[in-house]
Formats: structure tokens, C-alpha cells, sequence
């Protein structure tokens, strides 16, 4: 990524961990918006992945541990946590790879988690499908979310063999 303004994938991201709140509504929108802004980029993938489990109204306990392991598994790849203010003067370190993650614990069987670094075509199925579904009964059906991006120093540039070794799950496209 070359562009790190306000419109860009950073800018986007800041932005929503700013300004979004932790009820159900809340954080659903902020993966609704996170999911559409990840496929306007789409020109700009390089690789993707996903994972997904399901669990039964009956294991609420199983999916949001699993939730918080996976949660703390990708935070633990990230060296530091940063989000600059929202009047903040930085300046870029130059052109970067990029790493979004996106965990999420959310009610019902439909989703489609299955298939993305695969082709760009199923990448953005899974991120509409996530989309879309985020957003039924009002978003009362997300439990938990989690958005992740590296490197979020807007100094740090990220290079294809960092992410290669901090994100070998990642599937070139």
C-alpha cells in the first residue's frame, strides 16, 4: 500500500477503531464497513485466509473461548498496538505489505468462511458473506469482534517476506 491518507485501508481502519462502540449493533456495522472496505481494495491483495468453526446453541461457552484463543493468537503477532490521533501529523515510512484480520464470534450456520486466498472471486465471497450476515436482526447476531491490522505505525513499513513469516497461513493470490 502506498497510500496511507485518511481514504486509504489505514485511514479506514483508524478510523472505525475511533469511532465504534462495543454493543452488538455497534460492532456489527464496524465489520459490515471493515468487509466492504476490504473489497474495494481488492487491486491491492496479495493473499488471504480464513478459518471458521461451528458450534451449537448449546456451546456458547466453547465458541467464545475459541473466540478469545484466536483472538489472542493474532494479537500476539503484533509487536505493538497503535492507533495514532485523529489529529495526528505522521508521516508514512513508504509503500507496505499490509495484514487485516478479522476474528469474529457470530450466531447462526450460514456464513461462508471457506475459501479465501484461494482466488481473489472467493476472498470477496467470504468478506460479502460476512458482510451481509453481520447485519441480520439488526446485528444483535455478533457476539464479538475482533480487527487487527499491521503495521499500524504509520512509520513501520511491512515486507512480503514479514508477512511470509508472521502470517505463513496467508495464501498467495
Amino acid at each position: 500500500a502506498n497510500d496511507r491518507s485518511s481514504s486509504s485501508i489505514f485511514g479506514l481502519l483508524e478510523d472505525h477503531a475511533r469511532n465504534t462502540g462495543d454493543s452488538s449493533p455497534e460492532l456489527a456495522e464496524m465489520a459490515n464497513e471493515v468487509c466492504l472496505s476490504l473489497m474495494r481494495k481488492s487491486d491491492d491483495w496479495t493473499g488471504a485466509c480464513s478459518s471458521s468453526s461451528w458450534f451449537g446453541g448449546d456451546d456458547a461457552g466453547k465458541a467464545e473461548s475459541l473466540f478469545n484463543e484466536w483472538a489472542n493468537t493474532e494479537a500476539a503477532k503484533f509487536e505493538k498496538e497503535y492507533l495514532p490521533s485523529s489529529n495526528s501529523e505522521e508521516t508514512s515510512g513508504g509503500p507496505t505489505q499490509i495484514v487485516v484480520s478479522v476474528i469474529l464470534e457470530l450466531q447462526g450456520d450460514v456464513t461462508k468462511f471457506d475459501g479465501a486466498g484461494f482466488s481473489i472471486a472467493k476472498t470477496k465471497e467470504v468478506l460479502s458473506s460476512i458482510a451481509a450476515d453481520v447485519l441480520v436482526d439488526e446485528g444483535y447476531c455478533v457476539n464479538a469482534v475482533e480487527v487487527f491490522w499491521t503495521p499500524s505505525d504509520r512509520k513501520e513499513v511491512m515486507s512480503k517476506l514479514d508477512v511470509n513469516l508472521d502470517f505463513p497461513e496467508i495464501i498467495d493470490m
